[in-house]
């Protein structure tokens, strides 16, 4: 029975408040107005393609939350979110990994991007071999204040979403 619990205490993600140091993220990126950065203890084998494919598919609650924010955006001239990009086995810099482009990678983090006038923001997922943990981190640089307007609804969400998706996955691997 300990073990049962001590997997599910791993499996939980833990929040963070700083970048992860071998992270690539912030690579010219500029300043950060947000930022969320989970981990989870988990080993894995896994490359970090398939855990980034597996945690950003869209599937469920969050499949009818993008076509909400879809339908809503497109009113202000926003950019929508397209149609999930096929699965792949290796994403390269410039491919689309779900519904965001892949803007910078190595062997063990996978970052993605998204641009508009409003604001730019970037997430990433970091396979730490050698301490058996997943990095699942966020960060948001406001553009204008339409960017700081639109984040207000969109933050409680996001951070729901991420930990739920995030938590699922690592969940999948045991």
């Amino acid at each position: 029975m300990g073990e049962i619990n001590m997997k599910k205490k791993l499996n939980k993600p833990v929040s963070l408040n700083e970048i992860p140091s071998k992270s690539i993220i912030l690579e010219e990126f500029g300043g950060v107005d947000y930022l969320d950065s989970y981990r989870i203890t988990q080993s894995t084998e896994l490359s970090v393609d398939k855990i980034a494919t597996e945690i950003f598919k869209m599937s469920g609650i969050a499949a009818v939350l993008m076509k909400i924010r879809n339908s809503i955006v497109r009113m202000f001239g926003l950019a929508v979110s397209g149609k999930e990009a096929s699965e792949r086995d290796y994403y390269p810099a410039g491919s689309k990994l779900m519904i965001f482009t892949v803007s910078a990678r190595n062997e063990n983090e996978i970052v993605m991007e998204e641009n508009d006038k409003h604001l730019k923001f970037r997430t990433s997922i970091l396979v730490d071999r050698e301490k058996s943990e997943i990095y699942l981190t966020t960060v948001v640089k406001f553009n204008n204040w339409g960017g700081r307007l639109y984040f207000i609804p969109v933050k409680p969400v996001h951070r729901m979403l991420v930990k739920s998706q995030f938590k699922k996955t690592v969940a999948k691997m045991n």
